[in-house]
């Protein structure tokens, strides 16, 4: 998931997505916004803010957002795991069992 030692995970991410959809009233968020709160949840390296090699104009952490759904068929994943769906393209919500997953670690 992640091969350099000083870069967030995808799970952190994927906890920190969490977090970003509780604090909503309605649970949602866009990918845009958890992308422009992610600072305020995870501490990011210089490793992280270093850019996509596969996107051009995304930081290595950005594209971890857009990975979440990507990758929603890996074992851990938010989606995977039933903590998160997709009501509409490119808006997650946190499910029930997300919101207990979140209580479960002390949020």
């Amino acid at each position: 998931m992640n091969s350099k030692p000083n870069r967030i995970t995808e799970s952190k991410i994927g906890i920190a997505a969490l977090r970003i959809m509780a604090s909503r009233p309605s649970g949602e968020a866009t990918v845009h916004r958890i992308k422009k709160e992610m600072p305020n949840y995870v501490n990011l390296t210089s490793e992280d803010r270093e850019q996509s090699e596969t996107r051009p104009n995304e930081e290595m952490w950005e594209q971890q957002v857009r990975n979440l759904k990507s990758h929603a068929a890996t074992e851990g994943n938010i989606f995977c795991e039933g903590f998160a769906d997709t009501p509409r393209k490119g808006v997650y919500k946190i499910t029930t069992a997300g919101r207990s997953h979140l209580r479960g670690m002390g949020y």
